[in-house]
């Protein structure tokens, strides 16, 4: 039984390797991964921190209350 879980394991982590050489082959090793993660998870951050703070900033001054015309959006230059 032992003999199996080895053999188990041991194509498992060739799979893995095999997996991690195709990433360096494209130029994409871990370190370079996990940057681009965190830069996309920060990213993802900021734009809900922005959605929050419109949301408690509460309705447009552009719109009256009882005009029925929905405020427009901000733009918004992203660098």
């Amino acid at each position: 039984m032992a003999k199996v879980e080895d053999a188990v394991r041991s194509r498992s982590l060739k799979a893995c390797c095999l997996v991690s050489e195709m990433l360096e082959e494209m130029g994409l090793d871990s370190r370079k991964a996990r940057e681009i993660r965190r830069q996309t998870l920060l990213g993802l951050m900021t734009f809900c921190q922005w959605q929050l703070s419109r949301m408690d900033e509460g309705p447009s001054q552009d719109a009256s209350p009882g005009s029925g015309r929905k405020p427009r959006g901000r733009r918004v230059k992203v660098v």
